[in-house]
């Protein structure tokens, strides 16, 4: 009598690895989208930062902030613009960068502001919601914002 050697995958076998698969999927997923999202949300960050350096020129010169735009020396705020960001709007010492609609879902028409703080010859900026402009979840902010 000759005797069968098995060969291959069982099915239960096929079936315990795509539930691992599923597992590790249903672990994955979330944490990329979050990621995803951040990384969307620091394009915001990156190009106000042309706005601080400008409007933080101004207020040395001058000695209070700009209005709009133009009087910093920026272009308007629909023209600084991104894949992500479709305006970035600097009046009067806050700086604020709307998301459009290729953005997530998530950050979608929100707004990621930064207040300029000043004091000691010095300003500094504070992208933090305690003036109700930054309306974006706290866990996508850029980590000096958290």
């Amino acid at each position: 009598m000759k005797k069968n050697i098995q060969k291959g995958f069982t099915l239960i076998e096929l079936m315990i690895v795509v539930a691992i698969i599923a597992i590790l999927a249903a672990i994955a997923i979330p944490a990329y989208q979050d990621y995803v999202i951040r990384a969307q949300v620091s394009e915001g960050s990156v190009l106000s930062d042309g706005a601080k350096t400008a409007i933080s020129e101004f207020y040395n010169n001058k000695g209070y902030f700009p209005t709009i735009n133009s009087s910093a020396g920026l272009a308007t705020a629909t023209q600084i613009v991104g894949k992500y960001v479709t305006q970035v709007d600097a009046s009067s010492g806050i700086i604020k960068a709307t998301f459009g609609n290729q953005a997530n879902s998530k950050i979608s028409t929100k707004v990621l502001a930064f207040s300029a703080i000043t004091g000691a010859g010095s300003i500094s900026w504070n992208c933090k919601s305690t003036n109700g402009s930054t309306n974006v979840d706290p866990k996508y902010l850029p980590t000096a914002c958290r």
